[in-house]
């Protein structure tokens, strides 16, 4: 059947200003927070919006949307009213429900099977993972993509642990769609990015909980992928990746190597944040390999890209990547100098400016900052952040920062005699 054509919301336009995409997408976040919903609104939702392929948002949607503009309906927003969106054709292009995304939420968080959980992402629309469909529609894409949004969303809330087994199911998936191929060439298009989108995801989860082999491994998969579908973002988000472990496993001129195929691959995208980010990757291989001078060369030109403001063209994926996460990369870098008064400084500006709603990057940039205040001879306020973090880790699950932890009370156990370093070493142990 013919897909209908999408109508441009420009009303929905209008109201999003001067604000980028991912700006915007921002401030839905925000609005979400304040009336309790949870959304994992992107620069690309944005953009679904207002090329009128999301005619009617789901419940979640609409009630951040009318919160954000009081007074106001759905109409008077752009969209159709939902009877008018309702049937197969609107069922294939609409947002999971907010329902899915509580069920989805439960089963990843109660340590439920990978077969649930991936059923629960969506991917039952899929069909049974062993006897892929025939063919591949927008139905099955939507669910690729639906599936990274939403590990993604729970990667920020509750770290990476207890996620990764249960996201290689909806990997299959992806990757028994891709060879069972598509209904036609857009939509393997999709379910390229979305593969490889998908892999890059999981091989954050496996990176972040120290399978360090695994993350290798996917990673290595989404760049094939990018590489055999020509796809220029998906090889800059895979290289970008490929430095952050890269550094991580001690490899730092591997590190370098990889964020400057990124930024070959990421020229011709019109993205000065991603830019940016590959600045930051490759001036923490730069610090890695103890070359001060091309490490501060790569960080100015990260500070110049980042300056230049978000654009329509930045990736859905770097939603993360703000001024707090420009203070973290930066703080590591110094840090790995062994400059680590001024790390701390950046690391606690970073912990300063994170959304709390990315309750992983407030654990992480804390475990910064008590690392770098032990070695730079703070142990009592070392000791304060420490025990922030010991805080967070009560919802956030995450090897990397807990390592990190680790080896912040390793440095202070000279300190032990402090009662507030003493208080937190033995908090520390019975944790």
């Amino acid at each position: 059947m013919a897909a209908f054509p999408h109508s441009p919301n420009q009303t929905f336009r209008r109201l999003r200003g001067r604000h980028s995409p991912a700006e915007f997408a921002a401030m839905v976040r925000r609005a979400a927070k304040e009336i309790g919903e949870t959304v994992s609104c992107d620069a690309r939702y944005i953009g679904r919006v207002e090329s009128g392929e999301i005619r009617c948002p789901n419940y979640a949607y609409e009630r951040v949307f009318l919160h954000m503009f009081p007074g106001r309906t759905l109409a008077d927003l752009g969209f159709s009213p939902r009877e008018a969106v309702r049937g197969r054709s609107a069922q294939r292009t609409a947002p999971f429900t907010l329902k899915e995304s509580d069920v989805l939420r439960r089963a990843f968080m109660a340590g439920g099977s990978a077969t649930v959980a991936a059923a629960t992402i969506g991917l039952t629309l899929l069909g049974d993972t062993r006897r892929p469909p025939s063919r591949a529609g927008e139905s099955e894409a939507a669910a690729v993509e639906e599936a990274v949004r939403q590990i993604r969303l729970l990667d920020d809330r509750h770290g990476a642990d207890a996620l990764y087994r249960k996201a290689a199911e909806p990997l299959r998936a992806a990757y028994a769609l891709l060879d069972a191929g598509a209904t036609r060439q857009s939509t393997e298009d999709r379910l390229h990015a979305g593969a490889g989108e998908l892999a890059i995801s999981v091989g954050w989860l496996a990176h972040d909980s120290g399978r360090f082999d695994d993350a290798r491994s996917h990673y290595a998969e989404a760049l094939a992928t990018a590489r055999v579908s020509g796809d220029a973002a998906l090889e800059a988000h895979a290289f970008s990746n490929m430095a952050f472990l890269a550094r991580d496993c001690g490899r730092p001129r591997e590190s370098v190597r990889a964020a400057q195929a990124g930024r070959r691959a990421a020229r011709s995208l019109g993205s000065p944040r991603l830019l940016s980010l590959l600045a930051l990757r490759e001036a923490g291989g730069w610090a890695g390999l103890a070359d001060r001078r091309a490490c501060e060369e790569a960080l100015t030109r990260a500070h110049t890209e980042f300056s230049r403001g978000g654009s329509a063209a930045d990736p859905e994926w770097m939603s993360f990547f703000g001024e707090a996460e420009l203070e973290s990369l930066e703080s590591r870098c110094w840090a790995a100098l062994g400059e680590h008064a001024r790390a701390a400084r950046h690391a606690r500006r970073a912990a300063d400016l994170q959304d709390p709603h990315f309750a992983r990057n407030v654990a992480l940039y804390t475990a910064e900052l008590a690392d770098d205040l032990a070695r730079a001879g703070a142990p009592d306020e070392a000791a304060w952040a420490g025990g922030r973090v010991l805080d967070l880790l009560t919802e956030v699950q995450s090897t990397r920062i807990r390592s990190m932890l680790s080896g912040t009370a390793r440095a202070l156990v000279p300190h032990q005699r402090s009662p507030r370093v003493g208080a937190f070493l033995a908090r520390h142990a019975t944790a």
